[in-house]
């Protein structure tokens, strides 16, 4: 899963959530000197993208870019679906969209000085392009895969991948709505079992 579904499964609690969304830029146990409940927020991460990575609902998404993408298509389905999350949004919280991510972006802020160095570097142009709110619209989505592309040095194509979205729209919707479904009951027991 992509950044908004990893925020969003750390369940209101903002040390975990930090965790959770700074997981990728941590390698390895070098996580053991942050506060405890971020630790658990990268244990969740970690255990969200193994139960992601053998589910077969992703796999199904994914193949459906594989001769296109190649090993990209997993990415690209984690963006896909953050695209879901965000336009679906109200059917998953009751706080709006935009003031759950300016919460985030706050915390984020108040934080920054356990924040690893690739996340520091990020923040800025995360927060400036609002990244995580614009992921509701296509043309956000278009954004992330032409960067996600250039960071690739245009070997990935990533920025193409948003005529599938096009096209395979409401079979990429209805893959996510229903592996969210149990993403969020398998991250809740993860959540209390940590």
């Amino acid at each position: 899963m992509n950044f908004l579904a990893h925020i969003y499964l750390s369940f209101g609690d903002d040390e975990v959530t930090l965790g959770n969304f700074i997981a990728d830029s941590i390698r390895g146990n070098k996580y053991q000197h942050l506060p405890e409940r971020v630790q658990k927020g990268v244990l969740l991460h970690r255990a969200i993208d193994t139960y992601t990575d053998a589910h077969d609902i992703p796999k199904k998404s994914s193949k459906r870019l594989h001769k296109n993408y190649s090993h990209y298509s997993r990415v690209i389905v984690d963006i896909f679906y953050d695209h879901f999350l965000a336009k679906n949004w109200s059917a998953y919280s009751n706080t709006p969209l935009d003031v759950f991510v300016e919460h985030f972006y706050d915390l984020l802020e108040d934080n920054y000085v356990i924040l690893p160095q690739g996340v520091k570097r990020m923040m800025p142009y995360m927060i400036a392009d609002n990244w995580i709110y614009n992921y509701s619209k296509m043309e956000g989505i278009g954004k992330v895969l032409n960067g996600m592309n250039r960071r690739t040095q245009n070997k990935s194509k990533m920025n193409f991948a948003i005529l599938d979205l096009e096209e395979h729209y409401e079979a990429f919707e209805v893959e996510f709505t229903s592996f969210f479904d149990e993403l969020i009951i398998f991250s809740k027991q993860k959540y209390i079992s940590l």
